[in-house]
């Protein structure tokens, strides 16, 4: 730090308080505090202060203080905050222009909704710890300042929760304006959410696509483009079955967002036959899904798909009279049937293995195993254990067992392994085979965004009790995805990701084999270094980084000397990750 004398035309010169640092390469200044009101022989000794070198005495202002004072002890820092994930995130943010989406005009709410989508990216936890963290004498970041939301209580936020619910339908609107357009791609699938408590009319027990078993739950369906950036979120009690929250989204797509021809892509599990007949054929929408292992077996039965083409080939079209309008892409892919067939196979030994000890049992002279209902039992066990029984044939007496393997019944399920059939209403001038293929798998963006909401933003367990505040809930993650979604699309030569898609997907020629990485991600991840020789992070490590930019509270001994802020210097690293984010590190505090 220096002090500065800036000349100002016929007034009096300006006194300013500066430091100097580099960003990019270059030696930059900032101005810290205008001195020019101080009387000249306050502003002459924090000029001595600031000129002593490190462990140097410096004369004192204070007459009731020691003769001399070292540089070290003229200052001490009262307040340290973490200030740069604040930055980065509140930045990005800002730069999409997500303020204005949520609402247009500036008010309290919208910023003490803004500080609860930023605090699901930088530190996610219940509302109560988002407001002690916004707490002056609790605060965790410098994001209460920035946002001017300092001292915000658990029911404000609850306030901006109830505020925000109700802009969802206008801020979803937006982000459908900016990423939505007629002809694309529009994907589409479901997950669960663990709920703590039992009062809410939402919550209930179903089938738990996050893993957490055993209670109670909502469901929620995310809508992205075809690049896996979130558009909407829509809340359905936890006992909702995927296929019928097919048609909320149809009358999302269709009249709120006002696109006429659009792609629906959608899981086996999600897009059936009835949502395609009763919904989507009805609302003129075009669909891409797949068909379930059963109605496979079905067309193979009829000789409408044949195991032997894809002896030569693993991708092909064919027609079907059940499907009539539709065309049916059936796909074999040589390493997922390999997987299949290893696991049977440890599957059906493993079975065997326990049915002999049954067998052994049952045959044994010394205490045997006796009854239809004893050894049924244990017979039951080992089958729900490995899921093999309809590739046994098991014969059960009061005093004896006996079991063969069905082996054609083994045959037939071999000759399916590895095929899978999309089904789309696509016409081949629009998409071919190919990139039906290829769209289809673009799935996996919102699997990924699942993984994120689970992981990264932590949407379980949720703790309200109302419905509206849950559906807020949902909103503020999603909306925290946006943000992340972007920060990890700039972010990505730092990261372990993929940053050149292109050369990785004219990488892929054929669609049924797996995804490929570009040299540039092969690189990063065998020396685990980037292209400027700097660590490669993950998302949460490099955040982590970036929150030990810090912004200190600095009180000088002398009271004639105003207390300011000042901001930890970036490292290399670090001002590389304000630079691929196009914002600046000194974020509400320039």
């Amino acid at each position: 730090m220096y002090i500065a004398k800036v000349p100002n035309r016929n007034s009096p010169p300006a006194i300013l308080l500066r430091e100097g640092y580099r960003e990019g390469g270059k030696v930059k200044n900032r101005t810290l505090a205008n001195l020019t009101r101080w009387p000249e022989d306050k502003v002459e000794a924090l000029r001595q202060i600031l000129k002593a070198p490190p462990g140097e005495a410096v004369a004192l202002l204070r007459p009731d203080q020691p003769p001399t004072l070292g540089l070290d002890e003229a200052f001490e820092v009262t307040r340290t905050r973490p200030h740069g994930l604040v930055a980065a995130v509140l930045g990005t943010l800002r730069r999409l222009g997500l303020e204005k989406v949520i609402d247009p005009s500036r008010s309290r709410m919208r910023n003490l909704a803004v500080a609860l989508v930023v605090a699901r990216v930088t530190g996610p936890c219940s509302k109560l710890a988002t407001a002690r963290g916004l707490d002056p004498a609790t605060m965790t970041s410098t994001l209460g300042e920035v946002l001017e939301v300092a001292g915000a209580d658990q029911d404000d936020l609850y306030q901006a929760m109830d505020w925000l619910v109700t802009r969802q339908a206008r801020i979803e609107d937006q982000l459908a304006k900016r990423h939505l357009n007629e002809g694309m791609l529009v994907l589409y699938d479901v997950s669960s959410a663990a709920f703590e408590g039992t009062h809410c009319p939402l919550a209930k027990l179903g089938y738990p696509r996050d893993g957490v078993k055993g209670r109670q739950q909502i469901v929620y369906g995310l809508l992205t483009n075809k690049h896996g950036c979130p558009v909407a979120v829509e809340v359905f009690e936890g006992n909702t079955a995927d296929p019928t929250t097919v048609a909320a989204q149809v009358a999302k797509v269709k009249q709120r967002f006002g696109l006429t021809h659009v792609v629906m892509v959608g899981d086996r599990g999600m897009i059936t036959k009835t949502q395609v007949s009763d919904q989507l054929k009805d609302s003129g929408l075009d669909w891409i899904t797949a068909l379930k292992a059963p109605t496979i077996k079905a067309l193979v039965a009829k000789d409408v798909i044949q195991p032997s083409l894809f002896d030569q080939i693993n991708l092909a079209e064919v027609t079907s009279d059940d499907y009539p309008g539709e065309r049916l892409v059936v796909c074999k892919n040589p390493m997922l049937a390999a997987e299949r067939t290893r696991r049977r196979l440890e599957l059906l030994g493993a079975t065997e293995r326990d049915l002999a000890k049954i067998q052994q049992a049952a045959a044994r002279d010394r205490r045997p195993l006796r009854g239809k209902d004893q050894i049924g039992l244990r017979t039951g066990k080992v089958i729900g254990r490995h899921k093999m029984a309809k590739h046994f044939e098991l014969q059960i007496d009061d005093d004896s067992f006996t079991y063969r393997r069905l082996e054609q019944a083994i045959a037939n399920e071999a000759a399916l392994d590895g095929i899978y059939v999309i089904r789309t209403s696509v016409a081949p001038e629009l998409l071919s085979s190919a990139e039906v293929v290829a769209s289809y798998k673009r799935l996996a963006q919102v699997e990924r965004a699942f993984r994120i909401f689970n992981n990264d933003l932590q949407i379980r367990p949720i703790r309200h009790w109302k419905p509206e505040r849950v559906k807020a809930h949902l909103l503020i993650c999603m909306l925290a995805h946006y943000v992340e979604w972007h920060m990890l699309e700039q972010l990505a030569p730092m990261l372990f990701q993929d940053h050149d898609r292109s050369t990785a997907e004219s990488l892929r020629a054929d669609p049924v084999q797996p995804a490929k990485r570009s040299p540039q991600a092969l690189a990063k991840a065998s020396t685990k270094t980037d292209s400027d020789g700097e660590p490669v992070h993950s998302f949460q490590s490099l955040i982590a980084d970036l929150a030990t930019i810090a912004a200190n509270h600095i009180r000088p001994v002398n009271p004639a000397i105003p207390e300011f802020d000042i901001l930890t210097t970036p490292t290399p690293v670090q001002q590389r990750a304000f630079q691929l984010l196009h914002v600046s590190h000194r974020l509400g505090f320039s």
